[in-house]
């Protein structure tokens, strides 16, 4: 899940507002105050998934886990990152009282029978009453397109190829919805990325995939394969006669997507494009590591001290 995570936050980090609307109640006011970036040395823990809010004008925190499957380790998560952000929201303001926390899960796929909409972690003894954590769970794969489309914005549109309706006619229709509510070019490559990294999910079998990558090219021509690390990987695919194959194909494409982002993430950071060793650096660091410890790692090195940290032997796993 470590792939589809990173470009999802992302994104999600672009659009913090178009993420909260969704699960705050209609018509509450609400302000988005910025991500929550405090990190728990002692186990060097970013807590990175959640927002600071105003709901109605009173202080709110909302996490934002996104999950492949609602696996029975999700609740463990769940419950252990609130524990989490709760002791760190505390150190930040000693003596004020922690804001109230709604944790959602946003499920990527699953079983076809409907999930339930709350998830919950118990640990009080057999028989006590209930003592734990209660998250709602939002299964995006298990909506329709027009209810995605409701959220009224592009960054639930890249979440359509999962939509148990899903079809080539309909992914048509969002390509150009993405196309023309993009904020800028830059944002409108990296809905598309999101938008090929969802259809490899793919959990109604839809096979989409290549459809997809087609449309994309026909809106705007050459603009998948200028972009670094996915242009590779559709000319790969195309050569081997993997657009939509085995499951390692998929995989691979998914990996060299998300190296695109980590890529244009380096270039905010310094000013400028990655060299090729810089980039073969990255997708080897993203391989070995995972893609959210280098994500980490180029959000909180600057300068010389990521090119440092990037030239620097990687350790063993």
């Amino acid at each position: 899940m470590g792939d589809a995570d990173i470009t999802l936050r992302h994104l999600a980090r672009r659009r913090p507002e178009d993420l909260v609307r969704a699960f705050v109640p209609e018509g509450r006011p609400v302000e988005v105050l910025g991500w929550i970036d405090s990190q728990v040395t002692s186990i060097e823990r970013r807590l990175d998934k959640a927002l600071r809010l105003r709901v109605d004008g009173e202080p709110r925190v909302l996490h934002v886990e996104f999950c492949f499957a609602l696996r029975d380790d999700v609740p463990d998560r769940v419950f252990e990152y609130i524990g989490f952000l709760f002791a760190a929201l505390r150190r930040e303001d000693p003596g004020e009282p922690v804001p109230p926390i709604e944790s959602v899960a946003v499920v990527l796929s699953g079983r076809k029978r409907r999930l339930p909409v709350t998830g919950k972690r118990r640990i009080a003894w057999p028989g006590r009453p209930f003592s734990g954590v209660h998250f709602r769970v939002d299964a995006v794969y298990q909506r329709t397109i027009a209810e995605l489309r409701a959220r009224g914005s592009v960054l639930w549109l890249v979440f359509t190829p999962l939509a148990r309706d899903a079809t080539a006619a309909a992914l048509q229709e969002v390509v150009a919805e993405i196309d023309a509510g993009a904020a800028s070019a830059e944002e409108r490559a990296e809905l598309y990325t999101a938008l090929l990294v969802m259809a490899t999910v793919d959990p109604w079998g839809h096979t989409l995939w290549k459809e997809l990558v087609t449309m994309v090219e026909d809106k705007e021509e050459g603009l998948l394969r200028r972009t670094p690390i996915i242009g590779e990987m559709i000319i790969e695919a195309e050569r081997r006669g993997e657009l939509r194959g085995e499951q390692r194909g998929e995989q691979r494409g998914e990996q060299k997507a998300i190296a695109a982002l980590l890529g244009r993430l380096f270039a905010r950071r310094l000013g400028r494009r990655p060299t090729d060793d810089e980039e073969r650096l990255i997708i080897e660091r993203a391989r070995a590591l995972g893609p959210v410890e280098v994500e980490d790692a180029l959000f909180d090195l600057e300068g010389e001290a990521l090119i440092r940290w990037l030239s620097e032997p990687t350790r063993s796993s």
